[in-house]
């Protein structure tokens, strides 16, 4: 997650330095998020890892304007909409709010993602070693919901 509006830190009631936090917009995996996790998980032992979405995000509605508009962005911003392409297809047919469905499809598939991960990370998730979970952070409420 990344968004001026979230802070992990916040969320969780901890301090600064609590918690080993890698942010990215639109809570998409590329290799340098990767690493960061593996990092976290080998050489620190995280036993913890969550992909944490939010409601309102500004990048899951850039990214259902993309694939139902055909909408193109400027810039390196259209490869985040793309990145979320396959989370919007998927929502496409479940039941409820739709723009809701995509950012819980979207922790969901990137929870899947990280527990298959070679080489680390599918390792220490085989071996019990590290958790990897999803949740979805209420601006409203202050709550995460965990879906995965």
């Amino acid at each position: 997650m990344s968004d001026s509006r979230v802070s992990p830190e916040f969320c969780f009631d901890e301090q600064r330095g609590d918690l080993f936090v890698a942010r990215v917009a639109v809570n998409y995996l590329t290799t340098d998020c990767v690493a960061t996790l593996e990092y976290a998980a080998a050489v620190l032992h995280t036993p913890l890892i969550m992909a944490l979405g939010h409601e309102s995000c500004g990048a899951v509605g850039a990214a259902i304007d993309a694939v139902d508009k055909n909408r193109q962005f400027p810039g390196h911003i259209q490869s985040m909409a793309s990145a979320l392409a396959p989370a919007v297809r998927a929502a496409k047919t479940l039941p409820g709010e739709r723009f809701e469905n995509v950012v819980r499809m979207n922790v969901i598939r990137n929870v899947d993602k990280l527990r298959k991960q070679p080489p680390i990370l599918s390792k220490l998730v085989e071996e019990r070693k590290i958790l990897v979970v999803g949740g979805v952070y209420s601006l409203k409420t202050g709550e995460v919901t965990l879906v995965a």
